[in-house]
């Protein structure tokens, strides 16, 4: 049997899943900044994925793959800036970026990860 590793467990999901080598991150918004600009929420985010990373024992450096959903894609751009600064000092991942319908409206950017542990 595989070990698993839950990360920040709550009722409804775990922050992040580490399974063989391997931290799933779960799709995180801006709880911190809702409502405000995609800049300020990208960093949230990003932010807040640092930590779940940090507490899985692993960093952005070893980023495999990042979903990231936008509530409109005209926002690709400002999210972009904030992205690649934060990626800037490591390798780029595989990443995928859609316009979604987000679960609240005050969220404009969501984002997942997984990451080698």
């Amino acid at each position: 049997m595989s070990n698993l590793t839950h990360v920040n467990p709550g009722d409804r999901m775990s922050g992040a899943v580490v399974h063989n080598g391997v931290a799933y991150l779960s799709g995180q918004v801006a709880l911190g900044a809702g409502g405000k600009s995609v800049t300020e929420q990208t960093q949230n985010i990003l932010d807040l994925l640092d930590a779940t990373m940090e507490k899985a024992g692993t960093d952005k450096s070893k980023v495999l793959s990042a979903s990231i959903w936008l509530s409109d894609i005209s926002t690709f751009d400002e999210m972009n800036a904030v992205w690649d600064a934060w990626v800037a000092d490591v390798t780029a991942p595989a990443r995928a970026t859609v316009e979604a319908k987000l679960a609240a409206p005050q969220f404009t950017v969501e984002i997942a990860l997984i990451v080698a542990v």
